[in-house]
């Protein structure tokens, strides 16, 4: 075995989200931190997403494309097979219950460790019925599987699995990457004495962007000089347009469609709003955070441990429109408690969920699966770093 530590991530991605930007925050740290990072990303010619692809290469990193055809497709797990021999891999980590279904089966004859992030709640799994059912049973048989949030974790040993395979690392931001970017929306969609309250992520039923739309109408009311911009993609886009429409709001409400400057984005809000009716510990509040901007979010999943109402942003109940509406109107008015909140979450990003936090919990990890699979370390893999 290397000195080093050889890591294979390994995604299917519909663009470029929560689970894809955390591995590829994830992806760069441990390269930093001594290991040799691989990004392995799934390519469907007849539904091609190359985002991660892209980000990951932009930021330096090692791509590895693993063509994919069909719901289940041999030659994806023979490539699997030759890049972890190509690249003499020690851990390869899936992350979502495809990237698991074919980690698993190329992993089976060979001595690599498997290590899978479970992102997305497990309720919305289920769904998928047959992955579900069967990502539930292989991953009892993973070398250690890792939930980013504790609610997560309890679900997977509800699941089954046990709970010595089972931990918590909460995901990471790089927070220097979003302090002090320039700003890049607001001369695009308003004028400068317009406050922006943004919306980040996937335009998915369960991520509220219905209630959001609601919660805009009443406060325009109020607050005419405020415009709503939802940044990505997602199925619920065309309805969510549609219905801004209705409320006759669409003038104040932009769609800009999926954006590669996210610091820029952040740069440009008064506030970040995520009305999510199920939730993990998403990506976006955390960039928000880092980004040094009040945030207002339900309080479901784990968003509770990053988010403390009036310490480090404000907290609603799900489906909780008129909370929405108080929230957002009372931070538009209150530029003192806005930039109270936004520096206090900052700091509470930079101290309890950074990149290098993240990164340092997973090499742990990948560090006592490889041993038990091929024996002891030669050498710490974080050797320049002080532990």
């Amino acid at each position: 075995m290397s000195e080093t530590l050889t890591i294979l991530s390994l995604i299917s991605s519909e663009g470029y989200y929560g689970a894809e930007n955390m591995l590829v925050t994830l992806a760069r740290r441990l390269s930093t931190l001594g290991c040799n990072s691989i990004v392995g990303v799934f390519s469907d010619r007849r539904n091609p997403h190359t985002e991660v692809a892209e980000q990951a290469r932009r930021h330096g990193l090692a791509v590895e494309t693993v063509p994919c055809v069909g719901r289940w497709d041999r030659n994806a797990v023979k490539h699997i097979r030759k890049l972890l021999a190509k690249y003499r891999v020690d851990v390869l980590h899936p992350h979502g219950y495809k990237a698991d279904i074919y980690a698993y089966a190329a992993a089976r004859p060979r001595r690599v460790a498997l290590v899978a992030t479970v992102h997305n709640w497990p309720s919305r799994l289920l769904k998928m019925r047959a992955y579900a059912a069967l990502d539930k049973l292989l991953l009892r048989n993973f070398d250690q599987v890792v939930g980013v949030s504790d609610v997560l974790s309890d679900i997977l040993r509800r699941w089954g699995l046990s709970r010595n395979k089972v931990s918590t690392i909460s995901n990471g931001v790089d927070v220097e990457r979003f302090h002090g970017a320039v700003p890049t929306l607001q001369n695009e969609i308003a004028p400068n004495d317009y406050s922006l309250v943004g919306f980040v992520g996937r335009l998915v039923p369960e991520k509220g962007g219905e209630l959001l739309l609601q919660a805009a109408k009443q406060v325009l009311a109020v607050r005419p000089k405020t415009m709503f911009v939802l940044v990505g993609e997602g199925q619920s886009r065309t309805e969510w347009e549609a219905l801004a429409n209705r409320l006759g709001i669409s003038q104040q409400v932009v769609f800009t469609g999926a954006r590669t400057d996210l610091p820029g984005v952040y740069a440009s809000l008064d506030m970040l709003v995520l009305p999510s009716l199920v939730e993990s510990l998403p990506m976006c509040l955390l960039e928000a955070m880092a980004a040094g901007k009040p945030v207002i979010s339900t309080s479901v999943g784990g968003i509770p441990k990053l988010v403390t109402t009036e310490e480090t942003g404000l907290l609603v109940e799900p489906n909780d429109v008129s909370g929405l509406v108080a929230a957002i109107v009372r931070l538009l008015e209150n530029r003192e408690l806005a930039e109270r909140l936004g520096q206090n979450g900052r700091l509470h990003c930079a101290r309890h969920f950074s990149a290098e936090s993240m990164a340092r919990s997973y090499i742990r990890q990948y560090e006592t699966v490889a041993r038990a699979r091929r024996g002891s370390l030669k050498q710490p893999v974080m050797k320049a770093v002080q532990r």
